[in-house]
């Protein structure tokens, strides 16, 4: 006998701004620590809520090693001071995974096995490279040509996508700069203040002569990303990044980053025992394969599957958080499906704000869930592609 699948509702969702690495803000700042931060913060700011009836933590990683390995979940919740009895999932699905952790938390409420759940995302790219530190790739890989695309640079399979679907080194330009107009406007605005919870950086100067150490600390609270002045004419002079005739480049690429995101979801139970206000509810979420080498296509097939499952038109869609990995694949997504530009990354997308890989599902779903309220529109989307051919999608509603 099946059980009746209740709603989990979204009642807290907050982030940390978004550095650059290698040498950004975080450069120094471990993942861990960031990750306590937004956990410890979410929590906070629900003061009714027993800690103690979180039931797990799942959180996304990409590269789950070193300062982001051990299962970085359980060292983060424990540095977040959350009861022992609180357990912790590290989930990966490259750069789906902070918004894999958030449908995974989802669906341990809506299953009826729990009340309180946390869907999360960190990632440090100035301490862990993409890749990792180990790469050895199965060299079966190789053997077979449909296959070989997942030993391919991300860059090259967004210019394998710019060559099929014919996106313009032009318009991958006016894409970047429309990104990082909108992201420079959102900031100016104050749209992120709701979902950003403002980190304080610590750094130590030793000085040999007087054999003292000095503490200096500072609050951040801005993406780091974002460039005023970006132009047209400043991105035509970059040159190709990954093919020598090719058109993608640093410009109309999404920004290696740093950072982390947090959501707490709750059963109507748990809503109603502890006094909690819904900002959201889960809707569904569904992925999908696609060729290797033009991975970046991948939310093409997921979006459609959502959306069949959902049994939401397209159309009612009044928000895509899209993540710009890559202008040319940005592009190629949104003309296949014939999505409304306008309705696509209107607070400026990862080619301005930065893309911290396994932590943006997470921080774009605290962007979209907030951006949603604050502009009294009722359903959004989380869509991204993800490494090795694959495409992600969720879907919420503002309540």
């Amino acid at each position: 006998m099946s059980a009746k699948i209740q709603d989990a509702h979204i009642v807290a969702a907050v982030r940390t701004p978004v550095g650059k690495a290698p040498r950004g803000m975080f450069r120094d700042t471990r993942p861990d620590d960031l990750l306590a931060h937004v956990l410890r913060e979410a929590c906070a700011r629900l003061p009714s809520l027993d800690v103690a009836a979180i039931d797990d933590v799942v959180v996304g990683c990409a590269m789950p090693e070193a300062e982001q390995g051990m299962n970085v979940a359980r060292i983060g919740l424990l540095l977040a001071g959350l009861p022992q009895s609180v357990a912790g999932l590290t989930v990966n699905r490259f750069c789906a995974s902070g918004l894999q952790a958030v449908a995974q938390a989802a669906d341990r409420i809506r299953l009826g096995e729990v009340d309180v759940m946390i869907g999360a995302g960190a990632e440090s790219m100035s301490l862990i490279p993409m890749g990792g530190h180990h790469i050895a790739f199965n060299p079966a890989v190789f053997a077979r040509d449909e296959d070989r695309g997942i030993a391919f640079g991300m860059g090259m399979t967004a210019e394998n996508v710019a060559q099929r679907w014919r996106v313009s080194r032009e318009d991958q330009d006016a894409f970047a700069v429309e990104s990082h107009r909108r992201a420079l406007a959102a900031i100016e605005a104050g749209e992120f203040a709701d979902e950003i919870a403002p980190f304080e950086i610590e750094s130590r100067t030793p000085d040999l002569a007087t054999r003292h150490v000095s503490v200096q600390r500072r609050r951040v609270a801005v993406d780091e990303g974002p460039r005023p002045g970006t132009s047209m004419d400043g991105l035509a002079a970059l040159k190709p990044a990954f093919a020598v005739k090719g058109s993608v480049t640093a410009g109309n690429s999404s920004q290696t980053s740093d950072g982390a995101g947090a959501v707490i979801l709750a059963s109507g139970k748990a809503v109603r025992l502890y006094g909690l206000q819904p900002l959201a509810r889960f809707v569904g979420f569904a992925v999908a394969g696609v060729a290797p080498d033009v991975m970046g296509i991948g939310p093409v097939e997921a979006i459609p599957k959502v959306l069949r499952q959902t049994g939401i038109a397209q159309s009612a869609l009044d928000w895509i958080e899209l993540n710009e990995a890559f202008a040319a694949q940005s592009l190629a997504v949104m003309r296949t499906l014939d999505i409304d530009p306008a309705r696509v990354n209107p607070l400026g997308g990862a080619i301005a704000l930065g893309h911290p890989l396994g932590a943006t599902g997470a921080i774009r779903t605290a962007t979209l869930v907030h951006g949603l309220r604050r502009r009294k529109q009722k359903f959004g989307m989380v869509t991204m592609c993800v490494g090795t051919g694959m495409g992600a999608a969720a879907v919420f509603e503002a309540l």
